[in-house]
């Protein structure tokens, strides 16, 4: 058991022990593909899926300190649950400490979830404590809209929802309208080449500045994850105006995303939008996707969901944030 194992009390045979690594990512996509049915969790998501041993591999690399910030619930030797804890700062300065368990229905309704919500609580606690951002620091959590037991759990608990996430789909990239794809007047669209990356990054951070709930993106972040092959920007003369930074995902090699399309603040409604959505799905399908998802925030103001309605995509799932306060 770890040092920050939970104060709750769990049924016999239940125990936690820390994350060790390589062993752990096969039993940890198993929890994951067994909640997928009771919860209906959908595989293709680029938001929140079914991920692969080799996914949750990556991504345990990518966490601060994962042997102390990931813990799993066993049951007689076999693992049947797992909590991780992510943080970072955004746009407001807050830092966000945000916990995500995951435990097989057949192990639910036991006060086992309490106890993984507790040793979460615990350890941001401690975190917070160690970073010395109490002052601006609060607890997080994720719970899609199908996800009932979680987010019943969540409730009890007093976390509130602060807002939420709706991903669409376009199902077939081979029926995409023609209409709507010459840019207006005076501009061009082309493929973003690295010259272009720091504008481009721009374009896309000055699209989010009033935009609450919102992760810091440094240019940094921006260039370690470039996959520029379906990304396109619109430019007035040798001004950026916009992007749209398109692209295909592992492992689903024909599943394309739209991971964003930002316009300009003052050449919004001119049509540019539209232009650069539909040239991103037609790069994305000559790169041999059939499908197309993206993802948008329910309170978005600038009425995206018109124009990602207007070209073919369909409403999926929500994806919601809870916040609870540290004290």
């Amino acid at each position: 058991m770890s040092d920050d194992a939970p104060g709750h009390m769990l049924p016999v045979g239940f125990g936690f022990r820390p994350y060790r690594g390589d062993e752990d990512h096969g039993p940890m996509a198993a929890v994951r593909l067994g909640c997928a049915e009771r919860d209906r969790i959908d595989a293709h998501s680029v938001v929140e899926g079914v991920p692969t041993a080799a996914e949750i591999a990556e991504a345990s690399a990518k966490l601060e300190e994962p042997f102390l910030n990931q813990i799993l619930v066993v049951h007689d030797g076999s693992v049947v649950g797992y909590s991780t804890i992510r943080w970072w700062q955004e746009r407001d300065d807050t830092w966000l400490y945000l916990h995500r368990g995951f435990l097989l229905p057949g192990q639910r309704r036991q006060g086992i979830g309490s106890a993984m919500l507790c040793w979460a609580e615990q350890r941001i606690r401690r975190l917070v404590e160690e970073h010395g951002t109490a002052r601006s620091a609060v607890i997080g959590a994720n719970a899609t809209a199908s996800e009932e037991d979680a987010t019943a759990l969540l409730l009890a608990a007093g976390y509130r929802r602060v807002f939420s996430l709706v991903e669409l789909e376009l199902g077939d990239l081979r029926q995409l309208p023609e209409l709507g794809g010459e840019p207006p007047a005076g501009i061009r669209t082309g493929p973003i080449g690295t010259s272009h990356y720091r504008a481009a990054w721009r374009t896309v951070v000055d699209s989010y500045a009033d935009t609450s709930f919102t992760q810091r993106w440094t240019f940094q972040d921006f260039v370690s994850t470039a996959d520029p092959a379906c990304w396109r920007a619109a430019w007035d003369g040798q001004d950026m105006v916009g992007v749209a930074l398109c692209s295909i995902r592992r492992p689903h090699r024909t599943v394309g995303e739209v991971a964003e399309l930002s316009v300009r603040t003052d050449r919004r409604r001119l049509g540019i939008g539209r232009v650069l959505l539909l040239d991103g799905l037609r790069s994305l399908r000559e790169q041999g996707a059939t499908t197309a998802r993206l993802f948008t925030g329910t309170a978005n103001p600038h009425r995206s969901y018109d124009l990602y309605e207007s070209v073919g995509f369909r409403r999926q799932n929500e994806y919601v944030r809870y916040r609870k306060p540290l004290a």
